[in-house]
């Protein structure tokens, strides 16, 4: 959504050249982030801490939403621990768990070719020809395609209570799409070029949904999960800095290395996923050998819950 509005506000804001003796480009830098910093700053007022401090919340909605917290997956009984203090073990059994770093390069698969597309595709349709505010314009549909297509795959995910297949699903048509781009004799076809362009958004942006869901369902405890996940989007997001960089302005309009490393990117997504996806189902069948009476006269309840999601009657999401 973001991106199809920015580019209509860009399209907008760029008929303002010459304002004030400053460039239509220099405008949209101006207002896009005096309107990002006080958004920013205001949301340390406006987004609260926990649900029991939402304003906009009833009481009711409050207990339903700490409810559905404390019902999380990790005993047999549906539940981990939601308020333990932080504890130093949480932040190593974080650190320590490889398939974080696996789910790192399915981010990157996003991170990489996404901020690359970002910031290419107005230099890409603008290279096929059309105007500077026309080629804003034409990334319109392309995002919207983006947004639909992670709805579609978000809603399937939910429906069918797995994560791994719509993950590698758009990652596929992404996969064809840069394989196509690589292949086109630029500048030559626009019309298809443009075609493949929205291949990206539409098999890019719902894997990114579908990773962070992923992670978040089969980390327990909560501190682990808390931890795990700013590993999980503080690293994976620096990959912004490698795809900000790559679609180098002497490669246009071929932009070799940044067809090609995005390509690499989600091909190596392509296969963590797979790994993850095996590795998760060896877990569960593993600890599907012991039956719940053995495990309970092995552990109390205590134990199970601190064990999170290595605990034996823990199930990861496939």
């Amino acid at each position: 959504m973001a991106g199809a509005f920015s580019g209509l506000l860009a399209f907008a804001i760029e008929k303002m050249d010459g304002i004030a003796g400053l460039g239509g480009w220099r405008w949209i830098f101006i207002l896009e982030g005096i309107f990002t910093v006080v958004i920013g700053l205001s949301l340390h007022w406006t987004l609260p801490d926990s649900p029991e401090t939402a304003s906009f919340l009833t009481p009711g909605e409050k207990e339903f939403i700490i409810r559905r917290l404390r019902q999380d997956a990790g005993t047999s009984a549906g539940q981990v621990r939601t308020n333990e203090g932080f504890q130093w073990r949480y932040l190593r059994a974080a650190l320590s768990d490889w398939k974080i770093y696996f789910a790192v390069i399915i981010y990157w698969g996003n991170s990489i070719c996404l901020y690359g597309f970002t910031y290419s595709a107005p230099t890409i349709i603008l290279g096929l020809g059309y105007t500077a505010a026309n080629a804003q314009l034409l990334t319109i549909p392309i995002y919207v395609v983006g947004v639909c297509s992670t709805i579609f795959f978000s809603v399937l995910a939910d429906r069918h209570q797995t994560r791994w297949p719509f993950i590698v699903i758009p990652f596929s048509v992404a996969l064809v799409g840069f394989i196509g781009l690589l292949s086109i004799p630029h500048p030559k076809l626009p019309g298809l070029t443009y075609a493949f362009l929205f291949t990206i958004p539409g098999g890019v942006y719902p894997p990114l949904i579908g990773c962070l869901s992923w992670v978040a369902n089969n980390l327990a405890p909560t501190w682990k999960r808390a931890v795990g996940m700013a590993v999980l989007i503080s690293i994976g997001n620096m990959g912004g800095a490698i795809g900000s960089n790559i679609f180098l302005a002497q490669q246009a309009p071929h932009y070799w290395l940044g067809y090609g490393l995005a390509l690499g990117m989600v091909l190596a997504a392509i296969i963590s996923t797979f790994v993850l996806r095996i590795a998760y189902g060896m877990l569960n069948k593993q600890r599907d050998k012991m039956s719940e009476e053995e495990i309970r006269a092995k552990y109390t309840e205590d134990e199970l819950l601190d064990l999170g999601d290595k605990s034996p009657l823990y199930r990861y999401v496939l």
